[in-house]
């Protein structure tokens, strides 16, 4: 499909509700599961269910959960709304009877330590993050194959691309940062009210707001749940959560009346340390754009909302606003998977999206907030996606926090100056797009590289 007519991705296509470890490894496949239960034939008796994972999701598929992912998804759970005190114990009862109960009444003898089959030597042509769901019954073999590209987006053959799940026309169809530049300028608004215009083609203004108020209420719920949970992180790796201890000595620092110019950078590097912990750890989070780099976004949206004078609900919204238009470029022309182009394409299109939320938030110009975008991926780009042991917490959590603080550093610089710059955005998503063709699969979210096999315990 020509990229002037993929569908149109908008702000709530990339923030989700969902729960960790991963939008590509757990929330996809766990909606490809749910999708393929719907799609059984009705009256179809099902005798044998196997499921096949292919490429990177067989390859870190046991550190991402994504067994666990599958087995939910059978079940006809959804990632916005399962509880995650839950999920053990709902994988648990299906592995103790080996029995699966699907939607609408029928059931099937299903073992996960059998019936999920991750075929770490195979990988599929259309994308590395792929499922094969398939049943057999007397009636034959119903089949289906899903492709998780990023940000817990599915598409399965047949479809070309996953974008809004209502793709109704825009009044503001940008393909590139220049066009979106352009069109702002023409219609006398900014990139955050041009977003604004386009999301109205599905939503009135107060679907909008709700939706927003919705996904920063979980957002700071998280981290207020990641400052209270203690002890290590699951998978084996002994991370302990820092984010408790830290916001301890933070607040006992605070009392001191003390001047502290690094103050506010580590209530940022605080922030996006608990949020990646409860991610790691498998609770509720946002996928912003994916759960790779979901304590980008939350920690700079702390940051303006707690450190910013005169910040406001409307701030947070133009924040989202500019962020969500930065990231369909990025989703467009490039992409937000790991396993695809590494992590440049999520640490390093969080980073921009944040940079480019605080810039319009803090009232830069449309040139300077394209400009604090381009900053932060620019500096971005190259980033691997290396993670020890397929878990999302070394190299992620930490390289969250630095993320954060240079997305900051990105809109500050932006501002600064008064929008020229020699690189565009449209440029560094190129480069970006390029450079993650040109990575070997080993750095992209297969643990076959990098720090995976540098770092390991003998």
């Amino acid at each position: 499909m020509p990229q002037d007519t993929l569908p149109w991705t908008g702000l709530f296509d990339l923030f989700r509700v969902g729960i960790g470890p991963s939008s590509s490894h757990t929330v996809g496949p766990m909606l490809a599961a749910a999708r393929f239960v719907g799609e059984i034939p009705v009256g179809m008796v099902v005798q044998d269910l196997v499921v096949d994972l292919f490429g990177s999701l067989a390859l870190t598929g046991k550190g991402h959960a994504t067994d666990t992912a599958i087995v939910l998804g059978l079940l006809g759970l959804r990632p916005a709304t399962v509880d995650p005190d839950q999920v053990a114990a709902l994988v648990a009862e299906v592995a103790a009877s080996k029995m699966l109960c699907l939607p609408g009444g029928r059931s099937v003898a299903f073992d996960p330590a059998s019936g999920i089959v991750f075929r770490k030597r195979e990988m599929l042509p259309r994308h590395p993050n792929a499922l094969r769901c398939t049943v057999t019954g007397a009636e034959g073999v119903f089949s289906r194959t899903y492709y998780s590209v990023g940000g817990g987006f599915i598409v399965t053959d047949g479809e070309e691309d996953a974008g809004a799940d209502d793709a109704r026309p825009v009044p503001h169809p940008f393909t590139t940062s220049a066009e979106l530049l352009a069109m702002a300028e023409r219609a006398g608004l900014s990139l955050a009210e041009l977003q604004r215009e386009n999301e109205r083609a599905t939503r009135s203004d107060a679907a909008i707001s709700a939706g927003i108020t919705h996904i920063w209420t979980v957002m700071q719920a998280c981290v207020e749940r990641g400052l209270r949970q203690t002890g290590e992180l699951p998978g084996g790796l002994h991370v302990r959560r820092r984010a408790p201890g830290l916001h301890a000595r933070l607040r006992e620092r605070q009392g001191m009346n003390e001047q502290d110019v690094f103050m506010g950078m580590d209530w940022v590097n605080l922030y996006a340390l608990a949020v990646n912990e409860e991610n790691a750890a498998g609770g509720r989070v946002v996928t912003a754009p994916t759960n790779g780099a979901v304590g980008i976004i939350p920690a700079v949206l702390h940051y303006y909302d707690l450190f910013v004078p005169g910040a406001s609900d409307a701030g947070i919204e133009t924040f989202f606003l500019a962020a969500a238009a930065v990231g369909s470029l990025i989703k467009r022309n490039a992409s937000i998977s790991g396993a695809e182009v590494g992590c440049q394409g999520e640490v390093g299109s969080a980073s921009a999206m944040a940079a480019a939320g605080l810039a319009s938030a803090l009232g830069a110009s449309n040139a300077q907030v394209e400009n604090a975008a381009e900053i932060a991926l620019e500096h971005n780009l190259g980033l691997t996606c290396d993670p020890i042991g397929g878990l999302v917490q070394i190299p992620c959590i930490e390289r969250n926090a630095l993320a954060s603080v240079k997305a900051i550093n990105a809109a500050r610089l932006a501002m600064h100056g008064d929008g020229a710059h020699f690189v565009s955005l449209d440029q560094v998503i190129r480069t970006m797009r390029d450079t993650g063709r040109d990575m070997l699969s080993k750095y992209k979210e297969t643990s076959e590289g990098g720090l995976a096999v540098n770092a390991i315990e003998c």
